[in-house]
């Protein structure tokens, strides 16, 4: 094995999990079986080098400048890679001995949650690395309270928050982090597992001794200087767990460079709408139901021109308010950049010039800045000074825009201008290539660079000045490899050097010429050939003093790029407001869910796009007066009409009403809704054995017993996956249970027309049904909603739309003549009147005297037919009727 070899394998034990990206020149180059797998995956040759026990080295390499892009599909794919630098200088190597091996260490492990870099990140979407530790609170399975603690180490933010066992799933899905961290012994719980999964991060698990509650707290003290994380607020033994367990991740993967992580911060879990995965789902808030952006909410709310700024509205969207006031600020600030139009559109544009400089920052900090990073501090210090001043007086105050305002006019303005007088404009990527001091900044370095640029220049100037000194015209400063530079001269003239030779030093006789040094040229030409690199270093020193600065004002440069970011997302969802003809919602603590004209953002969207447009609907689910419990509408139609959509607007519009945002309808009127659910609809889970009836049943499961008087339910279609009768019982149940027990808000989609009999027996429950009209034997979709219930679903005239044979849809019409006709009479009705009211079933618990068996039934229970005569069996129904009567 050679040296190199042998090094190799000692840093790849190290790193078992990892690829390792072994540096060896201008490449990081892969042996054994890290080659064999990144050949694959990444689609680059593999070769092979040298023996190993008798065999050939599979090896593959990519080159240094490109490291990024490949480092971006590995990470996609799932891989961890070791990235492993050469840490000392070949010369110095080689003073050790003709074959010692450069010294070379891992510098960081290159993870899903850990990146940095521009070209790995995207710009709308915070890269979450999150943690998670568990206690258990009791003795049964699902008694387990959950810490959470996740940070971008790309921006800084760092949050805790607890959770339990319900609740876990759906956090998950609102933090949406692309890695999580959990001690491999928790994975041995499967339904954890399968919940992590499920979130689609990427899974690593640790050894358990990460999350050491006893050492916790220490941890974190330590990391960032203070005497007990108490400086930072009270949190649980749990959460301070999970964070310090993030913190020694993050330590453990960036090798000795800090991130600059702000304070954990505790995020309380009451304060936001509790939205679960299958809900998020369902309404495609961040991602369609295939996983593209495009077509999802979020697509289509986001006006920001900033990646902070999409960054933060996609988290605000994620976890929507239930703090009414912290609602209003955010809605006072988007209503007054909607009233200045002037003053939004320069926002705007200034906000488009404004880098990201919470990413610069960070990389900054970690030592992976370049030059073009504090230009990016540069011009978002600069854009925030003219933002500023675009604002004038008291205006903002009283909103979201003043706190905003004044992150932003904290700005370090000494730095800036520090920033805008040392650095080009266009500087290189990497502060290594030079260049990036601007001229006049430094006069040193200004001296250095005209000897490295313009040498000739300054050594004709020297050569003048001889010249006219001396009176030699024929005197000339050459340059050759032996001498160097030297002065020539004719040797008729040379009388005139050598009388001086304590300035004048002879170096070589020609036949016809002497050549000669002074101290000025030999210190010129020594100046001369170190000028590169001496100006390179100078540059170097101004860079590590910037980043310095940067680091030392990190606080401050974050405050105001969150300043920034909050201001982009303000004026974003003012432009949408006035373009789309948004409203203003009254959000209040009252179970009001009054909509007028309101419409589904997305869809309205796509019908303008092709020229379309959109039928707005209402919608009323409060309660009456003195009710204690919100409405349910029963919506019958067919499909087609526009049931879904109608379901979907109103959860979207209770959405961006909670997120602060202004909302597609004339007018909104919205309770705080704590927790919204939605059923909407087909989906099997076969990973899982579940077919496509069992997850709609285990997801009607979770509303029913979760969903309260606060809450807003929407269902479609429960009960379609079975036979006809075992659905329509179990939607009947359904409302019954979300009228008489939960007193939710609700939505409830149905094509059983026989539930619509319930309204007579449900005080809160209304019939709605989408209008239709038939013409010429076709149905044509008038998709407004209104009072009453179908006699139908037109489903035939929905089938003959989607493209049906003729012959089959002929078919249909005379089957369906012949059911209708075995069956006229109104099987809603009879069921209505022989069914007693749910309300018996959600009575308060039977005394255990009522819950004893029942004498009579048990005397029928020993009986055999089969055994007893026509006589015997009437003299037995006589007294199972006498007994039965005198209980």
């Amino acid at each position: 094995m050679t040296p190199m070899m042998a090094q190799y394998i000692e840093i790849k034990t190290a790193n078992p999990d990892c690829l390792l990206f072994y540096r060896m020149g201008d490449f990081y180059e892969l042996f054994f079986q890290d080659a064999e797998e990144a050949s694959r995956a990444l689609g680059i040759t593999l070769t092979k080098r040298g023996k190993h026990l008798g065999e050939d080295i599979p090896m593959c390499g990519v080159p240094v400048h490109a490291a990024d892009d490949y480092l971006q599909k590995l990470i996609s794919l799932g891989f961890r890679v070791a990235v492993c630098e050469q840490t000392e200088d070949p010369a110095e190597a080689k003073k050790r001995g003709s074959k010692s091996v450069v010294r070379r260490e891992v510098v960081r492990l290159v993870t899903p949650g850990t990146l940095t870099e521009d070209r790995l990140l995207e710009a709308s979407r915070n890269n979450y690395l999150l943690t998670l530790a568990r206690t258990r609170t009791g003795s049964l399975e699902g008694d387990a309270t959950y810490g959470l603690a996740w940070a971008d180490i790309s921006t800084g933010t760092f949050r805790i928050a607890t959770s339990d066992a319900r609740g876990l799933s759906g956090d998950l899905a609102r933090i949406d982090p692309r890695e999580v961290v959990v001690a491999d012994t928790l994975l041995e719980d499967t339904d954890l597992r399968r919940v992590i999964e499920e979130c689609g991060a990427a899974l690593s698990p640790v050894p358990r001794s990460l999350f050491d509650s006893a050492t916790a707290p220490e941890r974190l003290a330590r990391y960032y200087g203070v005497a007990t994380p108490e400086a930072f607020g009270s949190f649980s033994r749990l959460e301070l767990t999970a964070a310090a367990a993030a913190i020694a991740y993050v330590e453990r993967t960036q090798y000795g460079e800090r991130p600059p992580l702000d304070p954990p911060a505790a995020e309380g879990a009451s304060a936001r709408m509790l939205i679960d995965p299958a809900t998020r789902a369902n309404l495609e808030l961040m991602r369609t139901l295939s996983g593209e952006r495009a077509g999802s909410l979020l697509s289509v709310i986001d006006r920001t021109v900033s990646g902070p700024g999409s960054r933060l509205l996609a988290a605000r969207l994620g976890g929507p308010l239930t703090d009414i006031g912290a609602i209003r600020l955010r809605q006072d600030a988007v209503e007054r950049l909607a009233r200045d139009t002037y003053l939004r559109e320069r926002l705007r544009e200034k906000l488009k010039s404004v880098p990201d400089m919470a990413r610069a920052l960070s990389r900054i900090a970690m030592q992976r800045g370049g030059p073009r990073d504090l230009i990016a501090l540069a011009g978002g210090l600069a854009a925030a000074g003219e933002i500023a001043a675009l604002f004038s007086g008291p205006e903002a105050e009283g909103s979201e825009l003043g706190g905003a305002l004044a992150g932003i006019a904290a700005a370090p303005a000494e730095f800036a201008r520090e920033l805008a007088l040392a650095l080009v404009d266009e500087p290189p990527l990497l502060a290594r290539d030079g260049g990036f001091v601007a001229e006049g900044y430094l006069a040193d370095l200004d001296e250095l660079r005209r000897l490295r640029d313009d040498s000739r220049k300054v050594i004709a100037q020297l050569q003048g000045g001889l010249i006219e000194e001396l009176a030699i015209r024929a005197l000339k400063i050459k340059h050759n490899n032996v001498l160097g530079w030297f002065i020539e001269v004719p040797a008729t003239h040379a009388d005139k050097l050598t009388a001086d030779p304590a300035r004048f030093i002879h170096r070589q006789t020609m036949a016809g010429a002497m050549r000669f040094t002074t101290t000025e040229l030999a210190d010129l030409e020594s100046r001369i050939a170190n000028a590169a690199g001496r100006s390179l270093a100078l540059e170097t020193e101004v860079f590590q003093r910037l980043c310095a600065d940067a680091v030392a004002a990190g606080q401050t440069i974050k405050g105001v790029a969150d300043g920034l970011a909050v201001l982009d997302v303000a004026a974003g969802l003012a432009h949408l407001a006035e373009e789309e003809n948004h409203c203003r919602p009254l959000v209040d603590d009252s179970l009001s869910f009054a909509i007028d004209g309101g419409r589904h953002p997305v869809v309205e969207a796509a019908l303008k796009r092709e020229g379309g447009g959109f039928v707005a609907n209402d919608a009323d689910l409060g309660p009456d007066e003195g009710d204690e419990g919100g409405r349910i509408w029963l919506i019958t139609g067919p499909n087609m009409a526009g049931k879904s959509t109608f379901l979907r607007q109103n959860a979207l519009i209770a959405i961006l009403a909670q997120t602060g945002a202004f909302v597609p309808a004339v007018s909104a009127h919205i309770g705080v809704v704590d927790r919204l659910f939605s059923r909407v609809g087909a989906a099997d889970d076969l990973a899982r054995g579940r077919s496509t009836f069992m997850v709609e049943m285990v997801e009607t499961a979770a509303i029913l017993n979760q969903a309260g008087p606060r809450s807003l339910v929407i269902l479609d279609e429960i009960g379609r996956g079975t036979s006809t009768f075992d659905g329509l019982s179990i939607a009947w149940a359904a409302i019954e249970h979300l009228h008489e027990v939960n007193r939710s808000r609700a939505l409830f989609a149905t094509h059983y027309h026989e539930l619509t009999a319930l309204s007579a027996r449900l005080d809160r429950l209304a019939n709605a049904t989408v209008k239709v009209k038939e013409w010429q034997g076709d149905v044509v979709f008038l998709h407004e909603i209104v009072a009453g219930a179908a006699d139908r679903s037109y489903g035939i005239q929905v089938a003959k739309l989607a493209g049906l044979p003729g012959a089959v849809i002929e078919r249909a019409r005379a089957v369906l003549a012949q059911l209708e006709e075995q069956d006229r009479r109104a099987p809603g009705e009879q069921l209505i009147d022989d069914l007693p009211l749910f309300a018996a079933l959600a009575a308060p618990a039977r005394t255990a005297a009522a819950m004893a068996p029942d004498p009579a039934l048990e005397a029928l229970d020993a009986l055999d037919p089969d055994d007893l005569t026509p006589r015997e069996a009437l003299e037995a129904l006589y007294a199972l009727k006498r007994q039965r009567a005198g209980n």
